[in-house]
């Protein structure tokens, strides 16, 4: 079967065949539509028979059938319901690989920007494996054999391989969508504007030259402040030179913290969402005016996070 696969646990880098899983979707759902579809027919081919010898006095002659139907109209309702409820379930893994396949194409895109990039590489290759796993690369296994001679039985056998499949797949979805939620690339704020960069500045109060470890959105007090992917908090309280704080810790080495906030909304532990209100925008600590400092830290350095924003700037479904 068609896979969506990383290159190291929870890498975010993924390679998604999609074209391949939905040929194979397409061709498995076809499948058992066609053997249902034969089955319904033998189930109303032999329901003409059945109903001639019970019914003796309208009928002198009765043909034998050759194929008894395996099937009560009730197993067929239910395998109709099956089939339907599959084909949902590929329209709904099919669109969940078109979010992921371009996110996919935007982290793989040649940019000036690449410090995102080398960054979740050189994390994912720190991650620990817990969950190793190995073998040889082989074709998936389709479900059913082209020119195999038809089985009344089919359909229950081909819907049975089809949700194992899909499960499967839905399974490896699953981990790439939780590694999406968790990459800190949404905008900390719904309003607002730049202000300082990443990288050397003047420094507002002593206007030597500094380095400023991450970027300034400025906006009014109260601004709601959010996640910028989902996490967990580690942090939620005063720190030296940042006022007000809160760190989320995202994993795989990724943390991001939102300082100078009036009002802290989350605590030590909690687990957040993505774009989730967090805090809310002020001027405590080492700062001039109301903004919000953000910080994307990896691996306990602090990179870009314009570098992160931009991978999601143009995402309608952040």
């Amino acid at each position: 079967m068609a896979s969506v696969v990383s290159r190291s646990k929870n890498d975010v880098y993924m390679v998604i065949r999609r074209g391949a899983l939905r040929a194979i979707i397409g061709s498995a759902c076809a499948a058992a539509a066609l053997a249902l579809a034969i089955g319904l027919a033998l189930g109303h081919h032999n329901a003409q028979p059945l109903r001639a010898r019970q019914e003796p006095a309208r009928s002198s002659t009765v043909r034998p059938t050759a194929f008894p139907s395996p099937y009560s109209a009730a197993e067929f309702a239910r395998l109709r319901a099956e089939n339907a409820s599959l084909d949902a379930r590929a329209e709904r893994l099919a669109a969940q690989l078109d979010t992921l396949s371009a996110f996919d194409q935007r982290l793989r895109a040649p940019s000036p920007r690449s410090t995102a990039s080398r960054a979740v590489a050189a994390t994912s290759a720190r991650a620990p494996d817990s969950n190793a796993a190995g073998g040889p690369e082989l074709p998936p296994r389709p479900c059913h054999a082209a020119g195999a001679p038809l089985d009344p039985q089919v359909p229950r056998g081909e819907l049975d391989c089809l949700a194992s499949t899909l499960g499967a797949l839905e399974q490896g979805v699953a981990r790439h969508e939780a590694a999406w939620e968790a990459f800190p690339g949404r905008r900390p704020l719904a309003l607002g504007r730049n202000g300082s960069t990443f990288g050397n500045r003047l420094d507002p109060f002593t206007r030597q030259l500094r380095f400023h470890p991450g970027m300034d959105l400025v906006a009014p007090t109260g601004t709601p402040v959010l996640a910028a992917g989902a996490g967990r908090v580690i942090h939620a309280g005063p720190m030296p030179g940042y006022g007000n704080t809160v760190e989320i810790d995202h994993g795989n080495g990724f943390i991001t913290r939102y300082a100078h906030a009036s009002k802290i909304e989350v605590r030590v532990g909690q687990q957040v969402q993505p774009r989730e209100p967090i805090a809310e925008v002020g001027s405590t600590g080492r700062s001039t005016g109301p903004h919000l400092h953000f910080e994307v830290r990896v691996g306990g350095q602090p990179v870009n996070p314009a570098d992160y924003l931009a991978l999601f700037a143009s995402a309608s479904s952040g």
